[in-house]
């Protein structure tokens, strides 16, 4: 079991991917940063799909930059972050473009 949380385009095309073992805390960091706790089923994600506007994009930005890595996106390429962290932000960033750019990025949580 696992966490499969992929972000698509109004295409349907994935344009992030992020996941996690069914253990792994930083699932649930990622739900928190979306506001999307009631699609964390536990052991992985509850199946379903929502829509994120560039204002909720933008709030998770908000919250990841505040938290995890004091507003420097080019700390992706950073030594210093983790996998995870590394995973989540790419995730985060790729969404927020396609949210500017279409209005709107579907996530599936699976």
């Amino acid at each position: 079991m696992s966490h499969d949380i992929t972000g698509h385009n109004i295409n349907g095309e994935e344009i992030a991917y992020a996941r996690f073992s069914m253990g792994n805390y930083n699932a649930a960091i990622l739900y928190s940063l979306l506001d999307a706790d009631e699609y964390n089923a536990g052991v992985s994600g509850s199946g379903d799909t929502t829509t994120f506007s560039v204002q909720q994009m933008d709030k998770a930005m908000d919250l990841y930059k505040k938290s995890c890595n004091n507003g420097d996106p080019t700390l992706l390429k950073s030594e210093s972050l983790s996998w995870d962290e590394k995973q989540i932000l790419s995730f985060l960033l790729n969404c927020s473009a396609t949210a500017r750019e279409e209005g709107k990025v579907t996530v599936y949580f699976g």
